[in-house]
This record gives structure tokens, sequence and C-alpha cells, in this order.
């Protein structure tokens, strides 16, 4: 007897009937932002705030590596937790804790509650990010629709980087210090509302379904061990203890939480879905535009400032044009794709090529840079290159997982990017400062730091060219 075919289940519906999808991309958006602002909003209050609150230097470091210690570390688990209880119920207490851990920081009166704040502050982010990107993939079915939606989610997160530099000197300027961290707490609040308001209940967890602890457990505090390790690393040196140590915690654990996704019954990672070779491939590229992106900010504004002499506030003025082409090219990547006249793979060559040559273009500043000649220009190219990049690698990382997987899918992705941002500048920033070293003897201090900040900006836009060489491994078109 033949059976009757039978329509595959449709996807359960992720807002109400009455919403369009365009608020799950804004709130999608705003999540992203947000979680992604908070990694650079705090580089240029640093100084005022060690005033205030008497921080050290390592004080001063852990203010943004306790932030990035906690995101990096929860994001995994923070996505498994959205697949399991529902992405509306986890965004609203991922909101919650980042807000009221932002309210904190703004009210700290000393430097340990300050970074106990950043602490916090990273586990809400790592609830956020994983959850806004998973709700993009959960109810845009379509392939053109999810790409452009994609795509205005990969320009803002692109964008924040940079905003966060732009805001943070403005607050700091013109405020306080406090309002770096003030300002997420009327923006939690009105998108927590919004969540509330357009985003279907969670149904809660699914029937028998549990969170593996173990496997939680093993890769938060791996991870967790790899960027202590790494950010201690441009202080203490890579042949100190203290990051031999960390790294190889890190790397036990991590072995450990294979070996424990490969044989829990529920796992936190399903270990097959490596099998998808544009979930490798679209991760890996994911990983070099973290480096790409914190390089392409953390050296830029250190120029600006140490070698042109520019005000925090005019530094974060000066950067905007990055992040305006980071965005448009992030859109306009997403409608070139869209067109059928380009493929995902097409565009993400043209961005690593584009992106390399703006780095090498910065990298040939001579000793004494101006903005206008020799700054502006390569920063607009570089912005251009890696928004091309963003909006394919994350529609190749997320290729083939299926709807009901669309956290671990997200999670994946901001884990690589974190992780490859975390572990690219700790290795951009030891090697720009043993070239500095070595030309310290027959040159100036200034021309002697220029020399290892080109090093390493020649080094990024390596990474850039790789990137758009392994994009040619990509199946023809992850959707």
């Amino acid at each position: 007897m033949i059976k009757p075919d039978v329509e595959p289940a449709a996807p359960p519906p992720v807002v109400h009937p009455n919403v369009p999808l365009a608020a799950v991309v804004a709130i999608a958006a705003v999540a992203g932002f947000m979680g992604v602002m908070d990694s650079s909003i705090v580089n240029v209050a640093l100084p005022t705030m060690s005033r205030d609150l008497h921080l050290s230097t390592s004080g001063q470091q852990w203010v943004v590596g306790s932030y990035l210690l906690t995101l990096g570390g929860f994001l995994l688990l923070g996505a498994r937790v959205a697949d399991l209880y529902g992405r509306k119920v986890t965004l609203q207490g991922g909101l919650v804790v980042f807000t009221l851990a932002s309210l904190a920081g703004g009210l700290a009166v000393n430097g340990p509650m300050l970074l106990a704040a950043r602490a916090v502050q990273g586990i809400g982010g790592a609830v956020l990010l994983p959850a806004g990107l998973a709700l993009i993939i959960a109810s845009h079915h379509h392939p053109p629709a999810r790409a452009k939606a994609m795509g205005l989610y990969s320009a803002a997160a692109s964008l924040a980087v940079v905003a966060g530099v732009l805001l943070g000197g403005v607050l700091t300027q013109e405020a306080s210090w406090r309002w770096v961290m003030f300002v997420n707490v009327p923006v939690g609040a009105g998108l927590f509302l919004a969540v509330t308001a357009a985003l279907v209940p969670s149904t809660g967890k699914a029937s028998g379904a549990r969170l593996d602890v173990g496997g939680a457990a093993a890769v938060t505090v791996g991870i967790g061990s790899l960027i202590y390790g790494l950010s201690e690393a441009t202080a203490d040196g890579w042949g100190s203890a203290t990051v031999i140590t960390s790294v190889a915690v890190a790397a036990v654990l991590v072995v450990g939480f294979a070996l424990i996704e490969a044989n829990v019954a529920q796992p936190l990672v399903r270990l097959s879905v490596f099998r998808l070779r544009n979930v490798d491939v679209g991760n890996f590229l994911v990983a070099c535009l973290g480096i790409a992106l914190i390089a392409s900010t953390y050296f830029a504004s250190l120029i600006l400032q140490t070698d042109i002499g520019y005000s925090a506030l005019r530094t974060g003025v000066a950067m905007a044009p990055l992040g305006v082409a980071l965005a448009v090219s992030s859109v306009g990547s997403a409608k070139l794709i869209a067109t059928n006249k380009f493929g995902a793979r097409q565009v993400l060559i043209a961005g690593g090529v584009t992106g390399a040559a703006g780095f090498f273009w910065l990298a040939a500043m001579p000793d004494h840079p101006g903005y206008a000649a020799h700054i502006v220009g390569p920063l607009l190219v570089i912005g251009l290159g890696l928004g091309l990049m963003t909006m394919p690698s994350i529609r190749a990382s997320a290729s083939g997982v299926p709807p009901h997987e669309a956290g671990l899918a997200a999670g994946l992705f901001n884990t690589s990017r974190q992780l490859g941002g975390a572990i690219g500048l700790a290795a951009l920033v030891t090697l720009a400062s043993s070239l500095t070293h070595h030309q310290l003897s027959g040159h100036t201090a200034a021309t002697a730091q220029l020399h290892g900040y080109r090093g390493a900006l020649v080094v990024t836009g390596g990474v850039s060219a790789l990137a758009a060489i392994t994009s040619l491994l990509l199946h023809r078109d992850p959707t």
C-alpha cells in the first residue's frame, strides 16, 4: 500500500500573527549591537575610570578582559539554553542580567565592583548574541529573506565595534565614564518590552530534554581559561607559568568537552554538525573576520592617539568612516547575493582581497602619518572588504543547520568570532611588541612603536587574504 505524501510540519511561529518579521530583525539587531558594542565602548573611558576608581594597569585591562572572559566562556551555553527553553524567555532573562549589571557598573564605587559588574554583563551578552541571531535563523525560512535579514544583523554587529569607540568618547567627554554603562539601561528596558510584546511565549523545555551540564561546564571553563591565558600573555609573556598553565588547562578541558559530547545522550553541541563543510569553513571565516575587525579598531585607534595626537573623542569620530563602510557593505553584500549574479563565494573572495589591500595600504604609512593622507582611505577600504565578508560568512556558518538548532549555529558563530578576536589580538599585540623592541636600538620610541603596528597590520592583511582563499572550499551556494 502506497502511503500518501505527508507535508513536513511547519516550524513553530516566532512572533504573534499581527507582528511583522521586521520586528524580529530589529530585536535581533539591537540585541547583537548591545552585546558587541560593550566589548569596545569602555576603551576610551579607561583613563577616567582608572583615575576615579584607582585602578591599576592590570585593573584597566580587566575592565575589558572580564567582559570578554565571561562572554566567550558562556556563549555555547547561552545558545543551548535558547534552544531548550525558548528564545523569548532566554532573551528576557539575558536582558535582565545585562541591564542590571550595566546599572551596577555605572554605580560602581571601587574597582572590584566595576569588574564584577562587567563579568556579569558578559554572561548577559553571552545570551543576547546567540539568541538574537537564532531568532533570524528560526523565523526566516526563505533564503532571500534570510540573506537580507542576516545582512542587516551583520551590519549592526559590525557597526557596533566602531560605534562603541565613538559613543564611548562622546559620553566620557560630555557626561561621565559612568554613562558608558548607564546607556544600556534604557535600551535594555525598551528591548525587554519589545521582546515581551512581539515574540510568541515560550512553550517551555522540550519533553525529556536536559541541559548537558558536564559539557557546559567543560567548554565554559575551558574557553574562559584560554581567554584568560591569552589576555595575560601580553603582560607576562607567552612563556610565563600563568599563560602556560591556563592554555594547558584549556586544552585538557576542550578535549574533555569533545569526549563528553561524543558520548552524552543530549549533547550541548551535536558533533555531527561539523560534517557540514560549510559550517566548518564558515566558522573559520568568521574567526578570521573576528581577528580583522578587532585588529582594525585596536591598531587604528592607537595610531590616531599616539602617533597623530588625537583626543579620545576625536579618535572616535575619526574611526566613524570604518563603521559606516562596514554597515553599508554588509547590507550591500546581501543585495548582491540576492540578485543571483554573484554567489556567496565570489562576494567572500572579493571582500577578503579588498580587506587585505586596505590593511597593506594602512601598513605602508610613513613615520609621521596624517589622517587625511594615510588613514581615512585605508579605513574605508578595510570597512568595505570586511563588510562584504560578514553576511556570507554568517550564512555559511549556519548552512544546513535545522531551525530547531538555530541557537547552536548562532553559538558556534559567535564563539568563533570572539575566540578569533581574542586569540588574534593577543598574538598581534605580542608581535607588535616584539618588533618594537627590536627597533628601539636605532630609532626613536615613537618610530619603533609604529614599526610594530605596521608589522601587525601586514599580518592581519594576510589573515584577510587567507579568508579569501579558504572561501574556495565552500559549496557553491551556502544557504
